[in-house]
């Protein structure tokens, strides 16, 4: 499936910095936003708008694939109290690939601006990319997209049997036989 993710470049009252940069929502991308998408694959960036609060933008491009192997994940976001997506976002100064024309300019008015570059909703994945001192902040799910999440988990999760391991001090001495 293909999405697309609201960045808000939010004002603050902060006598070290103005703004921070925080995803707001992920929206299922059904070919609405085509017209912002430079090619198939690429992230592509455009302002919507700006209010007192600061500034909307929209990036395209993010395909989800859901893994068999990253079932457990999925499982671990769900059984949280409010599943979520998880972005990994980057402040990037090589704006130019990111963004598209008719937005260009705004953006090159700040020396940087955050394009999300991964989208996941498995709890592990947002974990090593974490480990890997990547930006991850997450979004909370809609019930349906928990709800299509949930048919994925039933139909592949299989959690492995618990295996209780005797500790050494239980197994006996390996001695020889007595005569």
């Amino acid at each position: 499936m293909r999405f697309a993710v609201v960045m808000r470049k939010q004002n603050i009252d902060n006598p070290w910095i103005s703004f921070k940069w925080v995803p707001q929502e992920v929206l299922p991308d059904f070919g609405q936003f085509a017209a912002t998408t430079k090619h198939h694959n690429q992230i592509s960036g455009q302002f919507l708008g700006r209010d007192d609060g600061g500034e909307s933008w929209l990036f395209t491009g993010y395909e989800l694939n859901l893994f068999p192997d990253e079932v457990e994940g999925y499982y671990l976001n769900l059984s949280a109290t409010q599943p979520c997506w998880f972005v990994m976002w980057r402040l990037e100064e090589d704006i130019e690939r990111y963004i598209d024309g008719q937005s260009i300019a705004l953006a090159k008015s700040e020396t940087t601006t955050a394009v999300p570059h991964r989208l996941s909703v498995s709890y592990n994945e947002a974990g090593r990319l974490l480990d890997g001192g990547e930006s991850v902040d997450n979004i909370p799910m809609t019930v349906e997209h928990a709800s299509w999440l949930q048919e994925y988990v039933n139909e592949h999760y299989h959690p492995e049997p618990k295996k209780r391991h005797r500790p050494e001090s239980f197994k006996g001495a390996d001695r020889p036989v007595e005569k």
